[in-house]
Parts: C-alpha cells; sequence; structure tokens
C-alpha cells in the first residue's frame, strides 16, 4: 500500500511540474483578449511577423468570438504576407473572404490576396535571362491578376482600386513577355512549331501588351521555316497593317519577299 501511494505522489508530481513547464512555454495563457490583440499589433508594427503571428493565432484560439476576432483575423494575413509566407497568407485572406464576406474591410483581404501572389512573381521580367523559360511557371502571375481582377469588379471604389488596376497593368505585360521569350527560346531551337504557338498564345490573350509586333515577326518566321506559306503571308499582312512604321518590321519583310 506504502509503495502504491508513493508512486502515485510521484506521478502527480511529474504532472504538476510538466503543467508548470507548459505555463512557462505558453507566455500568453493569462492574457486578456486586450493585452493579446495590443502585443500582436505591436509585434506587426515592429517588424516582428512571427511573434505577431503567434499572438494573433493565440488571440483567435482563445477569443474566437470576441471583440478583436474579425480584425486580428486580416491582420494576420497581412503578417504572414509580410513574412513572405505566400500560401498561409493567401489561404488567411481566402477565409477571411469566406468568413466574413459583407466586413467593411473585406476589400483589403481581395487586395492582400492579390499582393501575395505578386511579389511571389515580381522578378519574373528580371529573371528572364537567368532562366530557361520553359521551367518557368507564370502561375503566380496568373493568380494575382486574377486576384486583383475580382477586386476591381466586385469592389470599384475601392481604394485599393487603383494600384490593383495598375499590378494588372504590368502583369499583363510580363505574361506577354514571357511568352514572347518562351517563343523567343524554341525559334533558337528550331522548334517552330511550338514557337508559334506561344507567339499566337501572346497575339491572341494579351492584345493590349506591347509585344504583339515581335508576336507576329516570331509567327512569319516559324511558319516560313516550317513551309506555311499560307499562315505566313497571314501574318505577314496583320504585321503590315499593324506596324506599318515598324523598321524592324520591314527588314524582316524584305528578307522574306513581298
Amino acid at each position: 500500500m506504502k509503495r502504491s501511494v508513493a508512486s502515485f505522489v510521484l506521478v502527480l508530481t511529474a504532472a504538476l511540474a510538466a503543467c508548470s513547464f507548459l505555463d512557462k512555454q505558453d507566455p500568453t495563457k493569462s492574457m486578456s483578449a486586450d493585452t493579446l490583440y495590443a502585443e500582436a499589433k505591436e509585434a506587426l508594427e515592429n517588424g516582428q511577423y512571427d511573434l505577431a503571428i503567434k499572438r494573433y493565432e493565440a488571440l483567435e484560439a482563445r477569443f474566437p468570438y470576441g471583440r478583436y476576432s474579425q480584425q486580428g483575423q486580416l491582420e494576420v494575413a497581412y503578417a504572414y504576407y509580410k513574412q513572405k509566407e505566400q500560401a498561409s497568407a493567401v489561404a488567411a485572406a481566402e477565409r477571411f473572404m469566406k468568413l466574413h464576406p459583407n466586413h467593411p474591410n473585406v476589400d483589403y483581404a481581395y487586395y492582400l490576396k492579390g499582393l501575395a501572389y505578386f511579389n511571389e512573381d515580381l522578378g519574373l521580367i528580371s529573371k528572364i535571362s537567368r532562366q530557361d523559360p520553359t521551367e518557368r511557371d507564370p502561375r503566380s502571375a496568373r493568380e494575382s491578376f486574377d486576384a486583383f481582377k475580382d477586386l476591381v469588379q466586385r469592389f470599384p471604389d475601392s481604394k485599393y482600386t487603383p494600384d490593383a488596376l495598375a499590378r494588372m497593368k504590368y502583369l499583363v505585360n510580363a505574361l506577354a513577355s514571357n511568352e514572347i521569350h518562351v517563343a523567343r527560346w524554341y525559334i533558337r531551337r528550331g522548334a517552330y512549331v511550338a514557337a508559334a504557338n506561344r507567339a499566337q498564345y501572346a497575339l491572341k490573350n494579351y492584345p493590349e501588351a506591347p509585344v504583339q509586333e515581335e508576336a507576329l515577326l516570331i509567327m512569319i518566321r516559324a511558319y516560313d521555316s516550317l513551309g506555311m506559306r499560307d499562315l505566313r503571308d497571314d501574318a505577314r499582312r496583320i504585321l503590315a497593317k499593324n506596324f506599318p512604321d515598324s523598321e524592324h518590321a520591314k527588314n524582316m519583310l524584305s528578307q522574306l519577299g513581298r
């Protein structure tokens, strides 16, 4: 009996010690919602994004329906964005949209989602010369464009809409440039069908981008190399009509014969 009591006391002591250790490991255990939010906000403003995320997550876990719940959910998405954790930032922004579709700041969640994807692919054009273009995935640029487009369509009067429109223009040009760089890569390797297809895709999907002339030039060269004279001549007529004063176009047309 004495041995059983002693064992029980030892187990109880160990359990209490473990609880004490866990309490020390969780400094937020005794914090109020006000304190948690204040610490999270201060950490966010000071660039301590990892700490801010921990405080926001603790706030939601312990006070899911408190006065700071919704604002904390939005601000943690921003903290993830600043921490360069794209997937978490997007997930947090989408969660906020789903839970609070009528929140007065829900437009910011759409904007933040676009920013998260945008920063992921910000160096699209600058990276072109350092990477095999066929290995580059422009998915983030497309996701960013779609997120900004969603914002513009749903909240045309949002204060974030002008910046979203400017970024959309950049993204269109970047995506079109990516297609043309891939087409050039194929041309250099004699993959003329692939080159023509990529140039045609850029022409069709990004009609406002400043790569239309080069897309047509690539198509002309590719079709000529493939012996597809009808398609070559169609592209040549479109080029001459839309870029009549282009010296580059004139040189290629003269080389191929009018």
